[in-house]
């Protein structure tokens, strides 16, 4: 099956910011495009603004002013639905509400041809359901563009219980025909994105909740050690806190409220509390003209210690051995058989170690844990989380070893997984969970990730990096400190790790 031709007229229903953005792409790419809204002179305002947008491209020398002129004669704003008859394709974009959309299509039906395909942009609905009402629901499909449509590249393309593989396919080739790159999911709550995605903000808010650390000392964590381009809480901010929140309690009622996408009490309390973020001026942070900005927690400067004792392997912090030796402090390797799983003995006799999941509340050593690091020579931050059991002198050596690394150092609180580790070990189950259910295959969940939130490696991949035996074990570790099943690894990591093990 064939993108749709250039045509073939495309509709776009709902004229709100989305909903111009998809018109606009579809328009760019050569389609006449209909536009239609319920609301009166709404659809002419939004042909209006796409004509402005245009208008910047061409000055931005984007497009010609040739091409300019050609797509502003395809662009037609309708007055009632049935001027979208003889249309090929027809997306949605109205309220995020199943009565809505199904009244919508159910008067699509009688309207367009029975070739045209019929396409939903929700992000929260089920397409199946949304489609349960249509006679023909074969040729029904979910086409998940993400804001702004013109710039992202994502589109998930979402088949439901009923749609027809030849209508997945078609609207596949046509949104790839458009530029952009296409996923294929199953029609699942969340789909790929917003599934995959919910432990990035969840287990910051977790930490938050246990008063681990400050929003602004977790997001710089993740941004500085993990290498995600915006932390959790300033991401939230900007997408909105309302809006966050919907979609993750509407991904775990529809989960039938499963623990492990439980929503949280604090951001509840925020949007409750009216302030949304950005848009509202306040969220996890303040904003506006002259408004400081919270900075994480930064250790003060301490002395490195000259030498360092190996014990073991630091296997995902291996590179750090040759980063502490770069920085000309001597590195002894421990004799005989390691006593310790791997780790870094410090002159005081403190031990440093990778979080693996453990707390320190119980730590009968004084023991230091650091967080993982997408890359530890690139990583310009670094977490500790001491034990009760490390002297002053222990922890200073610590935060001067890592300081004459080039890193900046946050010391937080007793946390087991602590910030970056915790986080990618559950996108990596969530990740591994969506393939093993078959809602997507394992490269489209990666590209989805990395185009779609811009992480900075798609966790499937980070899962083979860290391999699934580490992460499984970390996971376990994690669900004995919180037996409530939340961390309790997916039986597609345990398979995974099980095919490692014998392989």
């Amino acid at each position: 099956m064939t993108a749709l031709r250039l045509s073939s007229a495309v509709a776009v229903v709902g004229t709100g910011t989305m909903g111009q953005g998809i018109a606009q792409v579809a328009l760019v790419a050569g389609h006449p495009v209909r536009l239609y809204d319920a609301a009166p002179g709404r659809a002419r305002a939004a042909a209006d603004a796409i004509g402005a947008r245009l208008d910047r491209l061409v000055e931005k020398g984007r497009l010609t002013a040739v091409d300019r002129a050609a797509a502003g004669a395809r662009l037609t704003p309708a007055d009632d639905l049935s001027e979208l008859a003889g249309c090929g394709l027809v997306i949605e974009a109205v309220l995020e509400r199943l009565d809505v959309k199904q009244q919508l299509f159910r008067q699509l039906e009688d309207i367009v041809a029975e070739d045209c395909l019929l396409a939903t942009n929700t992000s929260s609905l089920s397409v199946t359901a949304i489609a349960g009402v249509l006679r023909e629901p074969g040729r029904f499909v979910g086409l998940h563009f993400f804001n702004p449509a013109p710039l992202l590249p994502l589109v998930e393309v979402v088949s439901g219980f009923a749609t027809e593989e030849r209508a997945a396919t078609r609207a596949y080739a046509t949104a790839k025909a458009w530029g952009k790159t296409p996923v294929r999911s199953a029609d699942t709550p969340g789909f790929i994105v917003n599934r995959v995605a919910r432990p990035f903000y969840a287990e910051a808010l977790r930490l938050y909740e246990e008063r681990v650390a400050d929003p602004a000392t977790i997001d710089a964590v993740l941004r500085e050690c993990g290498g995600f381009t915006m932390g959790p809480f300033e991401l939230t901010d900007l997408i909105g806190q309302d809006v966050n929140e919907a979609v993750t309690r509407s991904v775990w009622e529809s989960f039938f409220q499963d623990p492990k996408f439980t929503p949280s009490l604090a951001q509840r309390r925020l949007v409750e509390s009216q302030r949304l973020g950005r848009k509202s001026g306040r969220g996890w942070y303040a904003y506006g003209d002259d408004v400081p900005r919270p900075q994480p927690h930064t250790a003060e400067p301490a002395d490195a210690p000259r030498s360092v004792t190996l014990h073991g392997d630091l296997f995902p912090a291996e590179a750090l051995v040759g980063l502490i030796q770069k920085a000309d402090i001597e590195v002894r390797h421990a004799q005989g058989a390691p006593s310790h799983p791997g780790g870094i003995e410090l002159p005081s006799g403190a031990w440093l170690a990778l979080t693996d999941g453990s707390g320190m509340a119980a730590a009968v050593e004084p023991t230091i844990h650091f967080d993982l690091a997408l890359d530890y020579g690139a990583a310009t931050r670094i977490a500790l989380s001491p034990s009760s059991r490390v002297d002053e002198q222990g922890l200073r050596e610590a935060i001067g070893l890592f300081q004459a690394l080039g890193k900046k150092v946050s010391v937080i609180g007793s946390a087991p997984g602590m910030i970056v580790a915790r986080t990618v070990w559950m996108l990596v189950d969530f990740a591994l969970d969506a393939v093993g259910r078959g809602v997507a295959d394992a490269e489209d969940v990666d590209t989805a990730m990395r185009l779609g939130v811009n992480y900075p490696l798609g966790p499937v991949e980070w899962g083979r990096r860290l391999t699934a035996c580490r992460v499984a074990e970390s996971l376990e570790t994690l669900h004995e400190e919180y037996p409530t099943g939340r961390y309790a690894p997916s039986q597609a990591l345990r398979r995974q790790a099980v095919r490692e093990e014998h392989s």
